[in-house]
């Protein structure tokens, strides 16, 4: 899920192993969507840990596994496999939970995935607060996370809103002591806050018109303008007449707008001048190991043309 940073991912692994109950009520309610592990397989179906709810037990009857003949209940169905089911029936009394697997629908797996997930990101960054200040993981449920539950749907929107409005947040909840608070909100720091995503474009630029290299010069300079105080943009000469364009911003959609309408403002400029773009790898994400290559290659062109009398560096801006 693209709004969860990847450590949330990796550090609620071991959250979720903890049998503690994701939500404030005990049982979940008839016709909820639910997270389950497959944990045996009987002639009856299969029997499961629903994993937002303390790992309380249920079971998937075998005609409720499949819409279709069954053949063989494990081509539908392995223990250790993560399940969405739908709730059918809850007897709190003696404890029993019949789901259903063949009532789900492709969206209802979605919508259940990207809840699990929200909800298990949450039970990470508590149960990181209940290791650094000694509290009960409940407890701090009971202060914390189901509040925000309860305030705002699901107390994952309310860490990231934390971040921005940290007011609005903060007073739906009791801390306590000062502590707990700090720690809280420099784990919601850590973990949530956006990071800095590199954008990259890759674009031909010629102009064979008698303006020629000036004419590229300044159109560049105009790609070059669409950059703001907080996301500059640069362009890099890789060998002519191949160029980057590059910006780095905390909104991965706002950096490739920018960069679309640099190119645009490029691509204006040196057509009025007789000249053509092409672009040649559009807008995109690039990692580390993209921005080595690119460094080598640099590098490599570099040393090329180091003993070429009268040649440009390749790694100047243009």
């Amino acid at each position: 899920m693209d709004d969860i940073p990847q450590d949330v991912h990796e550090n609620s692994r071991e959250g979720t192993k903890k049998n503690f109950r994701f939500y404030e009520q005990q049982y979940p309610e008839v016709d909820d969507l639910v997270m389950v592990k497959v944990t045996s397989i009987a002639d009856m179906g299969a029997y499961v840990s629903l994993l937002e709810y303390g790992n309380i037990e249920g079971m998937i009857l075998l005609s409720e596994l499949s819409r279709r003949r069954i053949r063989s209940i494990n081509k539908l169905i392995r223990v250790g496999r993560n399940e969405v089911c739908v709730v059918l029936r809850v007897d709190k009394e003696k404890g029993y939970i019949d789901l259903s697997k063949r009532r789900v629908n492709p969206e209802d797996i979605q919508e259940c995935e990207t809840k699990y997930n929200k909800s298990k990101a949450v039970a990470s960054i508590m149960r990181h607060l209940s290791e650094l200040t000694g509290e009960n993981i409940e407890e701090l449920y009971k202060s914390i996370g189901w509040p925000l539950y309860r305030k705002f749907g699901h107390a994952f929107d309310a860490f990231k809103l934390c971040l921005t409005e940290p007011e609005k947040v903060l007073s739906e909840v009791t801390f306590k002591n000062e502590n707990i608070k700090k720690h809280f909100l420099q784990i919601i720091e850590r973990r949530l806050k956006p990071q800095p995503v590199k954008i990259r474009t890759d674009i031909e630029v010629t102009c064979f018109a008698t303006e020629g290299i000036d004419a590229i010069k300044a159109g560049l300079k105009e790609g070059e303008k669409m950059g703001t105080e907080k996301t500059p943009i640069k362009i890099q000469l890789v060998a002519p007449p191949l160029y980057v364009m590059t910006c780095t911003a905390l909104d991965k959609k706002m950096g490739i707008e920018l960069l679309e309408k640099a190119t645009e403002a490029v691509k204006k400029y040196v057509q009025s001048k007789g000249g053509e773009v092409v672009i040649k790898a559009a807008p995109r994400a690039v990692t580390a190991r993209d921005d080595h290559s690119l460094s080598v290659l640099l590098e490599q062109l570099r040393d090329q043309n180091k003993e070429v009398d009268g040649d440009a560096d390749s790694d100047e801006e243009y």
